[in-house]
């Protein structure tokens, strides 16, 4: 049977491994009041204010996460999204505003909190000679109500190598086991800080499908990411915070949407068009580009009607090709900070 290494104990009083920083400081069990319906956020945060000397890194910073969603922070570098994370972790005081995570406060509060909370850090370090299956049972001898070993393993595809030792592991499943210690506690909220970065898609995939996993338990989970398809993929609503400031929140239509991106529509030109035998649509601003007509509208249904509706009436059959596109999170982010998707932040 592995043991404990050193400087890991089930003492109370005893320090804790900095591999999950906020899954447990000790044993003391907390009677916390569950979140009730009337409890809309797990997360709230008001006004946030930080400053480092003279400089400010976040400038009032306001958004809320919902129970059982998954909420992604995305910024360019220097946006302020690690130092937002530190705050609501309990492990920087803010130097203004107001921020409540599961109804407590991380700054005076810290130690309840991590009770109630998990953590993916984006790097993390295991004893190499541990099994799996032994490594989370330590995880979960530190709480009161852990979650059952068998599920973690499930939640996090790693039943089929619950008996190999830590140092065999790919990194992708490395990255899920990262995730079951999180998960250890049965935490009504979870942060994932950049998950599959550095990951080959396949590794990436299966840490997604251990995402998605998680939101089928009803956790709350507050991601970060370098990537954008990951963030369309797995959030169901998205910040993007820009200069300390949150420039647009919401799902990724309702973004687009209030970044004022349209929606294309587009579909193979009909010959009668390409000839000059048909007029174009009124009121939508069509562009033939020879083989293919492409328009923007705010309104993809009435615009998309309106087409149909001139192809009936001119007898240019089906409109082949048709293809409705709404605005994806990278044209939102690209319209919004002018940069690159890389979306590192320091």
């Amino acid at each position: 049977m592995w043991e404990l290494p050193v400087g890991l104990s089930r003492g109370a009083s005893e320090p804790l491994p900095a591999h999950i920083i906020p899954v447990m400081t000790d044993t003391c069990v907390i009677d916390e009041v569950s979140p009730t319906v009337a409890d809309a956020f797990a997360v709230q945060v008001r006004d946030l204010r930080m400053s480092y000397g003279s400089t400010e890194v976040l400038c009032g910073v306001d958004f809320d996460v919902r129970y059982g969603e998954v909420f992604c922070l995305l910024g360019p570098n220097g946006a302020g999204k690690t130092t937002t994370l530190e705050i609501l972790e309990g492990f920087r005081p803010p130097t203004g505003g107001t921020v409540r995570v599961l109804g407590l406060d991380p700054a005076t509060q810290a130690a309840r909190l991590r009770e109630r909370t998990g953590m993916v850090l984006q790097e993390c370090g295991f004893p190499r000679q541990a099994r799996v299956a032994e490594l989370i049972d330590t995880w979960r001898s530190y709480y009161a109500n852990p979650r059952p070993l068998g599920e973690l393993l499930d939640v996090v595809e790693l039943a089929e190598v619950r008996g190999t030792q830590v140092r065999k592991l790919s990194g992708g499943q490395r990255r899920r086991l990262d995730f079951a210690l999180a998960l250890a506690g049965g935490p009504d909220l979870v942060f994932l800080d950049e998950p599959t970065t550095g990951f080959d898609p396949e590794a990436r995939r299966r840490c997604w499908a251990a995402i998605e996993n998680l939101r089928l338990l009803g956790t709350t989970i507050l991601l970060t990411t370098h990537y954008l398809d990951e963030a369309e993929r797995l959030a169901d609503r998205i910040a993007i915070l820009r200069a300390g400031r949150i420039e647009l929140a919401g799902t990724t239509h309702e973004v687009a949407a209030r970044a004022g991106l349209a929606t294309r529509i587009s579909f193979t030109t009909p010959s009668a068009l390409r000839r000059g035998q048909v007029a174009l649509p009124k009121g939508i601003d069509l562009a033939v580009r020879g083989p293919l007509s492409v328009c923007h509208t705010d309104n993809a249904a009435l615009t998309l009607r309106g087409l149909l509706d001139w192809a009936l009436e001119n007898r240019l059959g089906d409109l082949a090709g048709l293809a409705v596109t709404a605005p994806s999170l990278e044209d939102t982010y690209l319209e919004l900070t002018g940069t690159g998707p890389d979306l590192e932040i320091m």
